[in-house]
């Protein structure tokens, strides 16, 4: 029955795309492209316990860029609200979908830059895939994701490059900025950025905001939906803000059209080469 399923699947892609299209999606299935050292990366993750801020993610799924949840002795999940525009309705407790849906990890309802529910040095890692840029003060978030890590945890950040999205036409944020950030406790409610992300969003990338005022009328109610990348990211600030927040930098990289990847370290006190 699946192979026959898979058979059907495959026929109406190539009758509605092309043979081509056919060829480049077994293509991907088959041959799914990776990170750079994945291996080792999925390794240090191994049978541990992760949080995933946001999400869950197709980047760590079976499919993507680092296929986490396949490793991983179970994954919890943080959200900031009850109800996303990305998953819907989420209920506290042990919730959370992964792994394409086939286990279960706990649901927190916290904001990324506060996640009292959790206890300090509870996990060994923590995933987060493109959510960084809707945290109004992502150095503060760093540093809770950082106090929920155990000693020598390790953080894997994907964050979207500016050259691959609809922020192509925004410069790049100063770390000196998310410092500030940090240092005047920016919150949620933030909208200092709202001038420039009205004048240089590319409306054109981001077809789900709708129309010019569809899309100014939900960016003023960002402190209920989220939507607003506040910060500009490319590969050197993304790193650069991670080593900031106090953790080891083990890999970086970008992966067009989007996609920057860094992998860090908590210190743990000891000496490394």
């Amino acid at each position: 029955m699946v192979e026959a399923a898979l058979l059907a699947r495959a026929w109406r892609l190539a009758r509605r795309q092309g043979p081509s299209a056919l060829i480049v999606t077994a293509k991907s299935r088959l041959w799914p492209r990776r990170v750079r050292g994945h291996r080792g990366h999925l390794a240090r993750l191994a049978g541990g316990l992760g949080l995933e801020i946001g999400g869950p993610s197709a980047l760590f799924d079976h499919l993507g860029l680092l296929p986490a949840y396949a490793v991983a002795g179970r994954v919890d999940n943080c959200n900031f609200g009850h109800e996303t525009v990305w998953e819907g309705a989420l209920t506290v407790g042990m919730t959370f979908k992964f792994d394409r849906g086939r286990r279960l990890g706990v649901q927190y309802i916290a904001e990324a830059t506060d996640l009292q529910p959790i206890a300090p040095e509870t996990y060994d890692f923590v995933l987060s895939s493109h959510a960084i840029e809707h945290v109004a003060n992502p150095l503060g978030a760093l540093k809770e994701w950082s106090r929920v890590l155990k000693p020598g945890g390790h953080l894997v950040l994907f964050a979207p490059h500016k050259d691959g999205t609809f922020d192509h036409r925004r410069p790049v944020t100063a770390l000196a900025h998310l410092m500030d950030d940090f240092r005047a406790g920016v919150g949620e409610d933030d909208l200092t950025h709202l001038g420039e992300i009205l004048a240089l969003h590319d409306l054109a990338m981001d077809p789900e905001a709708g129309s010019f005022e569809s899309f100014e009328r939900r960016s003023r109610r960002n402190v209920e939906n989220r939507c607003l990348h506040h910060h500009v990211f490319d590969t050197a600030l993304a790193s650069e803000m991670v080593a900031s927040a106090g953790f080891e930098l083990l890999a970086e990289g970008f992966y067009p059209p989007g996609d920057i990847f860094v992998m860090a370290r908590k210190p743990d006190g000891t000496a490394r080469p």
